[in-house]
């Protein structure tokens, strides 16, 4: 994959500009707007569209994850709005003796708003155990105490993570993974999102984890695995029903905390974290069903930065994503918005080689 001049220019732009700003214009017309800062460790955001009002969650701790006294104890804070401009504390879930990490918005088929959540148990600062947790809400604004997800045992382990569930006819799926230097993902699908059974078990070296899974309108399914091992590249495949034939592809770079929307069924955009230069950033990526990669903007951020959500909102696409804040080891929370004339007809000259 090679960075086009429309990438390399804009990064040259956003260098120019304030790293950290409440309210910035980056052009004439994509706006970025800081959500939450409240001078914590603030990431790993989800965005969702529920009811005719905006929601985003995120966790919220002392760091990335322990405390100054060695403890994990992330909680997951959850913002609605009216407009997408301002907006409003309406839960904020934790469990003692549980880091609640990586929280993830969708919407049930019965119309319940469901929070999938990672709960790591931490003991001396390692890493005991991992349990998935799940919370529901009826009308966006009290949510149930997390309850872990069950998977059958022909899946389960001692250190599971169900990242994100996406719905599709009724039906929830998402990708389990254990502790690291395991070389498979568990494909795992749903109706109450509580108990889940195996789908696939998919074979993939380089310790796969974070997966991301999106539906073409053919009801094929569209997958997006980090892997953190070995050449580190993500990988992408797509399957159709019942999803237990896959033949997953390097995407040629790395990537981190990973969200895709698709735009029709030949293009699809990506959020991810880059890893090109030596201060990580948050940025976008085109994408089609073969597999094709170009970066097309990057957001401002630095360090300690990505995991984004997005959702097409009318004519923008809108981000979510958390960077590191002025202050060291702290994180905060800002929504992009993005005309789609900006994803679409950005320049895609290819750079020299």
């Amino acid at each position: 994959m090679k960075r086009t001049f429309f990438s390399t220019l804009m990064a040259g732009l956003i260098a120019m500009l304030p790293l950290y700003p409440t309210k910035a214009q980056l052009t004439t017309t994509v706006c970025v707007n800081k959500i939450w800062d409240r001078g914590t460790h603030a990431a790993f955001t989800s965005l969702l569209k529920w009811q005719g009002s905006y929601y985003c969650t995120f966790r919220e701790g002392y760091s990335h994850i322990f405390d100054a006294q060695g403890n994990a104890e992330g909680h997951v804070v959850i913002l609605r709005s009216a407009d997408g401009d301002s907006w409003q504390q309406v839960a904020d879930l934790g469990m003692a003796g549980y880091d609640l990490r990586d929280p993830k918005l969708s919407e049930m088929p019965d119309g319940r708003l469901m929070v999938t959540i990672g709960g790591s148990i931490y003991r001396n600062r390692e890493l005991q155990g991992a349990h998935p947790m799940v919370s529901f809400s009826t009308d966006g604004q009290h949510f149930t105490t997390p309850q872990p997800i069950e998977i059958e045992a022909a899946a389960r382990s001692e250190r599971d993570w169900v990242w994100r569930v996406t719905w599709h006819q009724g039906v929830g799926y998402g990708v389990s993974y254990p502790s690291a230097g395991k070389n498979y993902i568990d494909l795992l699908c749903t109706t109450d999102g509580i108990h889940y059974r195996l789908v696939k078990r998919i074979n993939l070296e380089g310790f796969p984890n974070e997966t991301t899974l999106r539906f073409l309108s053919d009801g094929r399914m569209a997958m997006m695995v980090r892997r953190d091992q070995a050449d580190q590249q993500g990988y992408w495949g797509i399957s159709a029903p019942p999803y237990t034939e896959w033949d997953l592809q390097p995407m040629g770079f790395r990537i981190g905390g990973q969200d895709f929307i698709w735009l029709t069924d030949d293009l699809c955009i990506v959020g991810t974290r880059t890893y090109f230069t030596s201060h990580n950033k948050t940025a976008l990526f085109r994408g089609s069903p073969k597999g094709d990669w170009e970066e097309i903007y990057v957001l401002p951020s630095d360090g300690d930065t990505s995991y984004p959500g997005l959702l097409l909102e009318g004519n923008e696409l809108w981000v979510s994503y958390y960077s590191s804040s002025t202050q060291p080891g702290k994180c905060a929370v800002y929504l992009a918005k993005l005309p789609l004339n900006v994803i679409l007809h950005s320049s895609a000259h290819p750079a020299a080689p």
